[in-house]
């Protein structure tokens, strides 16, 4: 099968995005699709999403992989990291070669190149002054962002926000309450994918895809899905019956 042009897939992935804006959507569903969509388009092996509550402390939002959601954890851990730098300064950043960030981010930059990434870099994700948090890339092979990739990855990052906010006009009363439903969301999916995980006898990754495969399916949306699970447990049998049936 030809690959497409990169301007086709760039313009493919914005207006997926735009389009499920226009529908009923799923804040988690969109942003893991928005992760996914970075690393199609850019230059990068993975991609994680990174937001901050209305205290200012970050939050794992989406990750493309099992690897790139530890390595966003282990930043917040370890307090160190570009997305954490992005996120204060408010500007995106690019390390190249991961070999050369070792005084800046000593337990960084060694957990990142042991997990098999070579360079790294952080977009933030801003609506009118404040930001909300900030998109992690991961390369396996060593090179900047170029200029072409950093206003892609930016555009998408915008869609986020739009999404987040929902196309009101932001203000501490919009921006709050939005930022507050959507961490509660990944809440409800993280609890939603250990529980799977140990009913179903799969991997963290395998419930996850399940989880998204059955909220597509029948028209869910997937933290709706996940609330249901953790707090009607008289409606989990027919999920997780159907869960098995997508997973043979």
């Amino acid at each position: 099968m030809t690959e497409l042009p990169r301007e086709t897939q760039v313009l493919a992935a914005v207006v997926t995005l735009v389009d499920t804006l226009l529908d009923d959507y799923d804040v988690v569903e969109l942003l893991t699709q928005l992760t996914e969509s970075c690393t199609q388009v850019l230059d990068v092996h993975a991609a994680g999403l990174l937001l901050a509550d209305p205290s200012g402390e970050l939050h794992l939002m989406a990750a493309t992989s099992e690897k790139a959601r530890d390595l966003e954890l282990f930043q917040l851990q370890a307090e160190q990291g570009p997305c954490l730098d992005c996120f204060t300064t408010g500007q995106p950043l690019s390390v190249a070669d991961l070999r050369g960030a070792a005084d800046r981010w000593p337990r960084f930059a060694e957990a990142a190149t042991q997990a098999g990434f070579a360079s790294v870099h952080a977009l933030p994700m801003r609506a009118g002054g404040t930001v909300l948090g900030a998109m992690g890339l991961f390369g396996t092979r060593v090179g900047e962002l170029n200029d072409a990739d950093q206003l892609v990855g930016q555009t998408l990052t915008h869609v986020a926000c739009v999404a987040i906010l929902q196309e009101r006009s932001p203000s501490p009363a919009t921006v709050l309450p939005h930022l507050h439903h959507a961490l509660q969301s990944r809440v409800l999916v993280e609890q939603a994918k250990g529980f799977l995980r140990e009913r179903l006898g799969v991997s963290v990754e395998t419930a996850f895809v399940l989880l998204r495969q059955y909220a597509r399916v029948n028209r869910e949306h997937m933290s709706d899905v996940a609330r249901r699970l953790m707090a009607h447990p008289a409606e989990r049998g027919p999920i997780i019956d159907a869960m098995r049936q997508l997973h043979v």
